[in-house]
């Protein structure tokens, strides 16, 4: 009787493993989108707190030559210069924790920056492929912040 009854045991305890990790695997699949956008949040953050250092890098006079100093600038590529430098790791940290206001934040940083290449290219040169870029982090943006969406309905 005590063979039957470990017999018995075994498969039993193998079914309640093998339906643990289905369930876990299931609940891994369920939350695919959302973990693919705390990835791309966080590699934005990586890249928001690049972007900050750059900008802090020339408003203390740590990149560039004397010429190109912050208080030879124009008033507008310094006010510029300074909003970003702050924005930008303030979006740096609010993208690593995944916080709604961080995205928020580095929306506002992008389109900022958009606005500021397109519409006043005196400031920083009009580059094309900076606007290009930050389109196209914009919409992976909003893909995947739809598919995560779409994950968890209301």
């Amino acid at each position: 009787m005590s063979k039957t009854s470990s017999r018995e045991q075994i498969p039993r305890d193998q079914a309640m493993s093998v339906a643990r990790s289905s369930t876990a695997q299931t609940e891994a699949d369920e939350n695919l989108w959302t973990r693919r956008l705390v990835v791309f949040l966080r590699a934005m953050a990586v890249l928001s707190l690049v972007v900050g250092l750059y900008h802090w890098a020339q408003l203390t006079g740590f990149i560039g030559s004397e010429d190109d100093g912050f208080e030879n600038q124009m008033v507008a590529w310094q006010a510029a210069t300074i909003y970003f430098a702050v924005i930008e790791l303030v979006a740096a940290v609010g993208l690593w924790l995944a916080t709604p206001w961080g995205a928020v934040v580095w929306l506002t940083t992008v389109v900022s920056m958009a606005v500021v290449e397109l519409m006043f290219p005196a400031i920083y040169g009009g580059n094309l492929i900076i606007v290009g870029l930050e389109t196209a982090l914009l919409t992976a943006y909003l893909a995947l912040a739809w598919m995560a969406a779409r994950e968890r309905p209301p």
